[in-house]
């Protein structure tokens, strides 16, 4: 394709419908990790150890897909994790 008449570069329109689709995407995953959140800890508050230890595996996996998929740091990810892992270890003793 070649330039368009008012001087925008093709290319430079493609990068806008990419970056569009990232985020969208991104959103989407953030909105889950942080619902995986809200429940580690919801369960964590009610005191149910057996609860927590599910919702904690469903949140480990919503961390490392996000890390994949380079939404958040995989850094990031292992703090998050290490932080969550310690509130159900509270709970257990």
């Amino acid at each position: 394709m070649a330039k368009l008449k008012t001087g925008r570069h093709t290319s430079a329109l493609k990068e806008v419908r990419k970056t569009e689709k990232r985020t969208k995407r991104n959103s989407s995953i953030r909105s889950k990790i942080k619902t995986a959140i809200k429940r580690v800890e919801e369960a964590v508050k009610k005191g149910n150890a057996k609860i927590a230890l599910e919702q904690l595996a469903a949140a480990f996996s919503e961390w490392d897909k996000a890390a994949k998929k380079n939404v958040v740091h995989f850094k990031a990810a292992l703090n998050q994790k290490a932080r969550l892992s310690k509130l159900v270890a509270k709970l257990k003793k």
